[in-house]
């Protein structure tokens, strides 16, 4: 029942002083539903990301052998070069499809310590100019490009409004983290259609990603807006795709003792023992060249049995090391402006390494059998 109020004390009140204090612009955005009418998802590309979807989690559940393999830039700055690095790694997603379900790393959004660059939709121009709007299209027409060439792609999402704009298109998400304790993010995953892998926390710790996942497979109620641009209470399903991935944190956690512990403490909560290992970030200590040996660590547990490692993610561009963005001065075509990466002539014998090891994995499995 409404409460009446006496007409002589309706006033216009002044909340400025109150309200949105420290807000400098509000500037308009634009519709996930536009953006999808301006940039309609084709038939070849819906069938790709479906049927990637499918077999990453049949790996997630046991069903297919293969070792997912997330591959790609630290982060996305250039159109033409992410096409071109998406062309290369296509030749060796298919040269290793038997053994490898390749997956392109195609990073939008990323988290800072401090205060950087944030990625290609919050300042797609990196000036600091901060035209969301075009990034949002920027990041689509890229993801659209990379679908048509036939690869799949995978993302994170950090924040919560854009996978509307773009989780159409992606085959595998990462909770990162930083975010991997934030219960907004882990409903967010609870009603994501694609797999998703939770990091550990940045300081090592498993059981943070442990608990998400939990939390990602129950079902939510949530506020959020719509394809439409409304404000909208979203309930879900939950997610049975998701796991975690190991990245280190105060030290390594990728040697066969931490996936152990990992599995175990999964085991423990009821969960599936599985585990991606991140080559890169705290496991590298974050010297891009370590993730080779890194890698080859993994491959070596791969042959000889385990089958609980089931995906590796790696940092890699067309030219190795990284750069910063300095403003008046050009940058190198192919170097990473966020974390140094391998370049992708280092990169493809680290691909065919994991994929001998997946098949020494199948052959040992088989002798057993």
């Amino acid at each position: 029942m409404k409460t009446h109020i006496p007409h002589s004390t309706l006033t216009t009140h002044d909340t400025t002083r109150i309200d949105d204090l420290r807000i400098g612009a509000v500037r308009p955005l634009i519709t996930p539903a536009l953006l999808q009418e301006w940039q309609p998802t084709p038939t070849a590309a819906q069938a790709l990301v479906e049927s990637s979807r499918g077999a990453i989690s049949r790996v997630l559940h046991g069903q297919d052998d293969r070792l997912v393999v997330v591959v790609g830039p630290c982060s996305i700055h250039d159109h033409a070069q992410a096409i071109d690095y998406a062309r290369q790694l296509k030749e060796q997603a298919d040269a290793l499809q038997d053994d490898l379900m390749v997956v392109m790393r195609v990073y939008f959004e990323k988290p800072r310590t401090t205060v950087g660059w944030k990625g290609y939709i919050n300042d797609p121009h990196l000036d600091g100019s901060f035209a969301i709007n075009e990034g949002l299209e920027m990041a689509r027409a890229l993801l659209l490009d990379i679908l048509a060439l036939g690869l799949p792609v995978g993302t994170e999402f950090l924040d919560l409004l854009s996978p509307q704009f773009i989780s159409d298109l992606v085959s595998w998400g990462a909770i990162g983290a930083r975010t991997t304790e934030s219960q907004s993010h882990r409903q967010l995953a609870s009603g994501l259609s694609c797999p998703v892998g939770f990091k550990n926390g940045t300081d090592g710790g498993v059981k943070v990603a442990s608990d998400a996942i939990q939390a990602a497979q129950a079902s939510h109620a949530f506020m959020g807006m719509t394809k439409m641009g409304q404000a909208a209470i979203f309930e879900t399903r939950g997610n049975d795709d998701c796991h975690v991935i190991l990245r280190g944190g105060a030290q390594p956690n990728y040697s066969a003792t931490d996936v152990n512990a990992a599995c175990a403490l999964l085991h423990k909560a009821g969960l599936r023992e599985q585990v991606m290992v991140d080559v890169s970030h705290a496991n590298s200590s974050k010297q891009h060249q370590r993730q080779i040996e890194v890698a080859a660590d993994v491959a070596a547990q791969l042959a000889a049995g385990d089958r609980r490692i089931v995906g590796v993610m790696i940092e890699s561009h067309l030219h190795e090391g990284r750069q910063d963005i300095v403003p008046g001065q050009a940058l190198r075509i192919g170097v990473s402006v966020t974390d140094a990466c391998i370049g992708f002539d280092q990169t493809v014998p680290v691909l065919q390494g994991l994929a001998a090891a997946v098949r020494a994995r199948r052959a040992r499995v088989n002798a057993t059998a």
